[in-house]
């Protein structure tokens, strides 16, 4: 019974024995078979690395970046009015509509006022019985000055007449101020227009009755428009009147406006610490309308010369800013953070350390690989020959 017993024993241990050493040479196999893939793979690498030539790289140069302040506003008419009734009355001989232009000193509209011409008559008639009462006040004053010179009557009587000479003379005057009061209303009913634009709003209708003051018409000249921008206060101190602004409209597409700083507000907005800067914006043809919005940048002096790059060389994924350089013969996929950009010189701050030696490809290639073999090709004929491995250009 023992002997069976060990005997089984023994042959368990050999079986066992067996199945490790063959999974040992399974695993020795394996580890075999991925080194040869891994040398194949590298030998593979070598043998296509990609080839770029000088006109395909670039380095990071110190450079001034220009500095741009972007500001934004609805456009305004520099000059308008609000033309309003100073009679009371009902409005008569109106034709223009909004759209209309019209002429400095044209004769807009006239408001009918009856009362306004029997005023003038009663103050016309006031006027005749004041002349003819200094004319006959005149007359006794001349009178008594002769009986008082040959003591016909006392210095007293005399008095009385020139006293109602000059009653006589100031009841005139006042009589000639309320003609010319009923005349000026009387004027007032016609109403014309202060400055030459176009009608923005017409506020009555043929036949409403207005009363003093009442808005009738809305006019502004589109000629000259302004933006009322506002800008922080710490950019305020590179700013100054007759700057130029570069302008886009809405509705415009890339057309440009050229624009100039008109002047400047003292003071900072309640509540924001901005201050106010009027940009006035030259509309000789009358493109522009009031109330369109606008966004225009303004060119501030440049700073120190930093770090920059073509923004051609700059890839951005997922919101991350990267580059691709060569290094130690191969490609270097490399995080990078950018700083002021300008777009007129096309080249952008990199605030990341990028040795100045180190080449930056300076355009978009296609299937680029972090890590893949990479060289600098110098030559034409160097670059003819290796024409077939370089990578796409995008």
């Amino acid at each position: 019974m023992f002997n069976r017993i060990s005997r089984r024993r023994i042959v368990a241990i050999v079986v066992a024995a067996a199945v490790v050493a063959a999974l040992g040479g399974t695993v020795a196999l394996r580890a075999a078979h991925r080194a040869a893939d891994a040398a194949r793979e590298k030998a593979a690498a070598a043998a296509v690395a990609l080839d770029f030539s000088a006109a395909d790289v670039t380095h990071v140069a110190s450079a001034p970046i220009a500095r741009w302040l972007q500001v934004s506003g609805s456009l305004e008419p520099v000059h308008q009015a609000v033309v309003k009734a100073k009679v009371t009355g009902d409005v008569a001989a109106l034709t223009l509509r909004e759209g209309d232009a019209v002429r400095a000193g044209q004769l807009l509209m006239r408001i009918d006022s009856p009362d306004l011409s029997a005023r003038l008559a009663d103050r016309e008639g006031a006027l005749a019985s004041a002349r003819a009462q200094l004319a006959l006040a005149t007359k006794t004053r001349a009178m008594n000055l002769r009986l008082l010179t040959d003591k016909f009557i006392s210095q007293n009587a005399f008095d009385n007449a020139e006293s109602s000479f000059d009653v006589a003379r100031g009841n005139l005057r006042s009589a000639e101020a309320q003609v010319q009061l009923a005349r000026n209303a009387l004027r007032d009913a016609e109403v014309f227009a202060p400055l030459a634009g176009i009608v923005a709003k017409r506020s009555v209708d043929p036949g409403e009755k207005v009363a003093v003051e009442a808005p009738l018409l809305t006019i502004v000249d589109l000629s000259d428009l302004e933006v009322q921008a506002i800008v922080p206060a710490l950019d305020v101190p590179a700013l100054a009147a007759g700057m130029p602004v570069e302008w886009t409209v809405d509705g415009f597409g890339e057309r440009r406006f050229e624009g100039r700083i008109d002047r400047i507000n003292p003071s900072t907005e309640p509540g924001t610490r901005a201050i106010v800067v009027h940009v006035e914006l030259p509309n000789p043809d009358a493109s522009l309308r009031a109330g369109m919005f606008a966004v225009g940048r303004i060119a501030l002096a440049a700073a120190a010369a930093v770090p920059t790059l073509p923004i051609a060389a700059v890839r951005s994924d997922a919101g991350q800013d990267y580059v691709w350089t060569i290094e130690d013969g191969r490609l270097a996929r490399r995080v990078v953070v950018l700083g002021a950009r300008d777009d007129a010189a096309g080249r952008v701050e990199i605030r990341t350390a990028l040795p100045a030696q180190v080449p930056v490809l300076a355009m978009r290639f296609d299937n680029l690989k972090d890590g893949a073999a990479a060289r600098l090709v110098d030559g034409a004929s160097a670059l003819d020959a290796a024409s077939m491995r370089r990578p796409h250009a995008g």
